[in-house]
């Protein structure tokens, strides 16, 4: 039997799985150096872990993903996924703002095609702290209002004390926040804390704050929290929540809105 299926391979790849849960994550130049392997044999194994095990293939290694948290990826990667979903959501949300209304986009996939249905709107403020929402509106009638913050490359969300401290004097109408994953137990979380922090400082400043997210992310749970559901006065999304989600938006008042 080959040694990447026989008891040698699994006693490597159970010790690769050891590493990964003390460390976080490893390399493939680590695994040849560590187990004497080669390194058509380290992808190999990740690439079974993958498949077996809670670890997430990266670029020249893996990390671990022990808590089945939704990952991150990169907004070009998360741009192409569901797209006609995300398309439908933004419409639907879109329709919720009226002319003279200030509203907040905070990063995000759908957020963004939030910011192109807008375009050619007029009378509206927008508070983002997403540079590609920012650059997107540029020209149109819009008035845009960014905060200040260092850019994070995956999602180009601007984040930190500097921008914190900007939304701090702003007041905000309906918030529209990008969630990686919405549960009842868990509220809204999202995979960075440092847009967990902005958002829940945008959140502060909004009268209204609507969670927009397509089907992927229901009942699911990231690393890091935004908000519980009390905190919300809408969902927008594309599918009919499960029955749990949907009794806890019942029970705190919260609307629903599906698109069709």
């Amino acid at each position: 039997m080959a040694d990447g299926y026989g008891s040698k391979g699994q006693r490597r790849r159970e010790a690769v799985l050891q590493l990964l849960k003390q460390q976080g994550r490893v390399t493939i130049p680590e695994m040849v150096e560590r187990f004497g392997c080669s390194e058509a044999t380290a992808r190999r194994d990740l690439e079974q872990m993958e498949a077996d095990y809670p670890v997430i293939r990266t670029i020249g290694g893996a990390m671990y993903d022990g808590m089945h948290t939704v990952r991150e990826l990169p907004f070009a990667e998360k741009e192409g996924l569901s797209i006609l979903e995300k398309e439908r959501i933004a419409e639907l949300a879109a329709s919720l703002i009226t002319e003279g209304d200030v509203i907040g986009l905070s990063g995000g996939t759908t957020n963004f095609l939030i910011a192109k249905t807008l375009k050619s709107r007029k009378g509206i403020t927008v508070v983002t702290n997403a540079v590609n929402i920012a650059m997107e509106l540029a020209g149109s009638q819009i008035q845009v209002v960014v905060t200040g913050g260092i850019m994070r490359h995956n999602s180009f969300e601007l984040c930190g004390p500097l921008g914190e401290g900007m939304v701090g004097n702003l007041n905000i109408g309906k918030m529209f926040i990008g969630v990686d994953g919405i549960s009842a137990a868990g509220g809204i979380t999202t995979y960075s804390e440092q847009e967990a922090q902005i958002a829940k400082a945008l959140i502060k400043r909004s009268q209204e704050t609507y969670a927009v997210f397509d089907h992927t992310k229901t009942d699911r749970t990231s690393l890091f929290s935004i908000a519980s559901l009390s905190e919300l006065r809408g969902v927008i999304t594309d599918v009919p929540l499960s029955e749990e989600l949907a009794a806890q938006m019942e029970a705190y008042g919260i609307s629903v809105h599906v698109t069709g």
